[in-house]
C-alpha cells in the first residue's frame, strides 16, 4: 500500500479509500447484501492490505453505512490509525432543514453522524450535494466552526459546479476559514469531463481527489460486454443500463489489451491510470467481495508507462459535447 498527503495538508492517507455504500444495503441492493456481520470481513480485508481511509456518508442505506462502521471497524482497531470520511447535504428525510448545506442541518447532521459512527470526531467532512439557497458565507462559516470545535478535522466538497467549490475555496482563504482539502467527484477512465474545470482548480488549490466510481460502476474492471451484463452486479443495476457507448467499449479494449500484457486484472489497469494524476489522493473503491480489496490494493504498485496511458485515453468522446 502506498500513503499519500490528501491534498496541501497533514493528513496521510492510503492511496485506496474503501467505499461505504454497500455496507447496511442488505434488503436494498442485488450484488450487495451486506449486513453487518458481513461487514466485518471487508474491513478486515481492508486493514490487512493497509488501507486506511473508509468513505460513507449520512444518507447511505439510509444511515446504515455509518452505524456499521462504528459499531464494527471502530471498536477493531485503534480511533488514530484510521480515517473517516462522511458526506452531509442529500436530505434525510421531508422536514424542513432535513436537507441542504445551511448551519441548521449541518450542526445536527453532524452530531447524527457523530452518534452513528461511535466518535467524538470526524476526519473528513465532504458536502455530498448544494443547495440552491444557501449563502456560500453561512456554509463555510458553519463548516470553520466545526472545526474548530474538533468534531471535524478536515473538510471538502463532492459533486458540484466548479465555480461554486471555487467560491468555498476563495471564501475560506479570505476569512482565514477551515479550506477544503479533497474533492470527491466522478472521475474515471469513460468519465473525464472533470478534467475540463474541477481538476485543475483543485491542482491550483492544493484539493486531492477521492473520486467516486473509479470504475465506472464495474465496467472498467469488465462486467460488461458489447452483447450486455457479465455479472450480478451489471445484471442488477439499472441505473447503468444504456449508459455506455461504443466509445466508452473502445477504452474498456484497450483496459483489457493492457492487463493481459502485463498479466493483472482490469480495474488494476484503471485503478493505475487514476492513481498516475498530479491531483489524485485515493480513487474511492466500492467491492462486492472481500477478496477483491486486495487487487484494489495491490493497484497501488502499478505505474503505466506513458504509451499505455495513451492508448487507454486515445478513444475517449466527451459526454457533453
Amino acid at each position: 500500500m502506498r500513503y499519500v498527503q490528501l491534498g496541501r495538508s497533514g493528513l496521510t492517507v492510503s492511496a485506496i479509500c474503501l467505499g461505504g455504500n454497500s455496507w447496511g444495503a442488505a434488503g436494498r441492493r442485488g450484488w450487495a447484501p451486506i449486513d453487518q456481520e458481513g461487514a466485518r470481513p471487508f474491513f478486515r480485508a481492508a486493514l490487512d492490505a493497509g488501507i486506511t481511509f473508509f468513505d460513507t456518508a449520512n444518507v447511505y442505506n439510509a444511515g446504515e453505512s455509518e452505524r456499521i462502521i462504528g459499531a464494527t471497524l471502530l471498536k477493531e482497531v485503534p480511533r488514530e490509525e484510521v480515517v473517516i470520511s462522511t458526506k452531509v447535504g442529500i436530505p434525510t428525510g421531508q422536514k424542513p432543514n432535513a436537507g441542504g448545506v445551511g448551519r441548521k442541518h449541518l450542526m445536527a447532521a453532524v452530531e447524527a453522524s457523530l452518534k452513528r459512527l461511535d466518535t467524538d470526531h470526524i476526519d473528513l467532512l465532504q458536502l455530498h450535494r448544494l443547495d440552491t439557497v444557501t449563502p456560500v458565507e453561512e456554509t463555510m462559516a458553519a463548516l470553520n466552526d466545526l472545526v474548530r470545535a474538533g468534531k471535524v478535522l478536515y473538510i471538502g466538497g463532492s459533486t458540484m459546479p466548479a465555480w461554486r467549490f471555487a467560491q468555498m475555496c476563495t471564501m475560506a482563504s479570505e476569512r482565514g476559514w477551515a479550506r477544503p482539502v479533497a474533492m470527491q467527484n466522478l472521475y474515471n477512465l469513460v468519465q473525464r469531463e472533470e478534467e475540463r474545470e474541477m481538476i485543475p482548480l483543485c491542482l491550483d488549490q492544493g484539493v486531492g481527489l477521492v473520486p467516486y466510481s473509479p470504475l465506472a460502476r464495474g465496467f472498467l474492471g469488465g462486467n460488461r460486454t458489447r452483447e450486455g451484463a457479465a455479472t450480478q452486479r451489471a445484471r442488477t443495476d439499472h441505473l447503468a443500463e444504456g449508459l455506455y457507448r461504443e466509445s466508452d467499449f473502445a477504452v474498456l479494449d484497450a483496459v483489457l489489451e493492457i492487463a493481459r500484457a502485463r498479466g493483472v486484472k482490469p480495474m488494476q489497469v484503471s485503478l493505475a491510470w487514476l492513481m498516475g494524476k498530479a491531483v489524485m489522493a485515493a480513487p474511492v473503491v466500492g467491492v462486492s467481495d472481500p477478496a477483491q480489496i486486495a487487487d484494489a490494493a495491490a493497484a497501488t504498485a502499478l505505474r503505466l508507462t506513458a504509451e499505455e496511458v495513451a492508448r487507454l485515453e486515445a478513444p475517449y468522446a466527451s459526454r457533453t459535447l
